[in-house]
């Protein structure tokens, strides 16, 4: 398809190792990144279980494997469970505040040291700030950021989308330090919060593998969906 098509062509990548599943392969479906993506598009993307790394938007399409599935939480209906309750208590102290999407210093050290706790050795861990601006700050849609703080130290930050009638994390960190605060559950918590003010129906979490431990926590976030790419629907799951 031509730029002025209504519908980008979309490319399956070459295939790689899955970095969740690691017996697997793993292979994605993109769209043409010479399409402009405009922001009624990534609703329609987002509504079929699209993510996004920067400019470049992506969906599985993995060879014999079906278990990377986008997932989002319907924000009015969310109900707190026991231990999400304790972890707002630890975190009673910690301030909110919402950034515009940019580039930062005192962000990127965090970023570093949570990808050297979290993802040491990988792609992830890398110290290039350009690579860290094209993952996260570079955007073509409505994105912003929000920040945690325990007084005036950064305890979280959020890249997150503006989407139709709901909110996409697009990916978040924290200070490694801090992880008995349980930051990441805190973060969800906190962006359900802000999704409900805006009086938003959904909070996309990115993809969920119910298979793998890394991934585990999404599914303590009740109800929760899961896009289904055979029939294109998004159905409840445990």
């Amino acid at each position: 398809m031509t730029r002025q098509q209504s519908a980008p062509d979309l490319y399956k990548s070459t295939q790689h190792r899955c970095p969740y599943l690691l017996d697997r392969t793993a292979a994605n479906l993109l769209v043409d990144p010479r399409f402009d993506v405009t922001p009624a598009l990534y609703d329609s993307l987002i509504d079929n279980g699209f993510r996004r790394n920067g400019t470049l938007y992506y969906r599985p399409h993995c060879p014999q494997c079906d278990q990377c599935r986008s997932v989002r939480i319907p924000a009015q209906d969310f109900k707190v469970n026991r231990s999400q309750q304790r972890a707002m208590k630890r975190n009673a102290s910690v301030t909110t505040e919402l950034r515009t999407a940019r580039f930062t210093a005192e962000h990127f050290s965090l970023y570093r040291r949570y990808q050297s706790d979290r993802h040491t050795g990988d792609s992830m861990d890398d110290p290039d700030p350009e690579k860290y601006r094209q993952f996260l700050i570079n955007s073509n849609i409505d994105t912003f950021i929000l920040e945690l703080r325990i007084g005036r130290r950064l305890l979280s930050v959020s890249v997150m989308d503006h989407v139709a009638n709901g909110l996409s994390a697009v990916y978040t960190f924290y200070d490694p330090d801090e992880s008995h605060r349980s930051p990441g559950i805190f973060t969800i918590l906190k962006q359900i919060e802000l999704a409900r003010s805006i009086e938003y129906d959904w909070l996309y979490l990115g993809y969920w593998i119910k298979d793998c431990q890394k991934m585990s926590y999404k599914s303590c976030f009740q109800p929760l969906e899961a896009f289904q790419p055979e029939t294109n629907t998004w159905i409840t799951v445990d």
